[in-house]
């Protein structure tokens, strides 16, 4: 797929895309006419890319951690410095406490809704609009 179908299928701009292929965490190939093509794969390492860099990861280390991402899982590194450790460390230490603080927001949502909705009302739609 070429880097248009790529975006608008990932929700991606197109420049973070070449980003993402300067910084070596993805890669198209080139069609004789020089557009970049991508495999089918790269929609969910796109994704998954996201989402890492939103939990607060650097590109440094999620190249590094990708090919823990792909089925079947790969995890070797025999460059895995203290340093990066560390840094998965912290990070997983972090993200833990990001899902719990979402849970509990989420939880609380969940119950301010059910405590202000009409008995019987789903999703605050009245039967006429259901």
């Amino acid at each position: 797929m070429r880097i248009g179908e790529l975006s608008e299928r990932t929700n991606t701009p197109r420049r973070m895309l070449r980003y993402y292929e300067d910084q070596g965490l993805i890669a198209a190939r080139r069609a004789a006419n020089g557009y970049r093509e991508y495999d089918e794969r790269f929609v969910d390492r796109v994704v998954q890319i996201r989402g890492l860099l939103d939990a607060g990861l650097p590109t440094r280390i999620i190249k590094q951690i990708l090919p823990c991402l792909d089925k079947p899982r790969t995890i070797h590194f025999p460059d895995a410095t203290p340093e990066m450790l560390s840094t998965l460390e912290a990070e997983l230490e972090r993200m833990t406490a990001r899902v719990e603080c979402l849970t509990r927001n989420r939880d609380a949502i969940a119950e301010y809704l059910e405590a202000v909705r009409p008995e019987g009302a789903s999703g605050g739609r009245t039967d006429a609009t259901a």
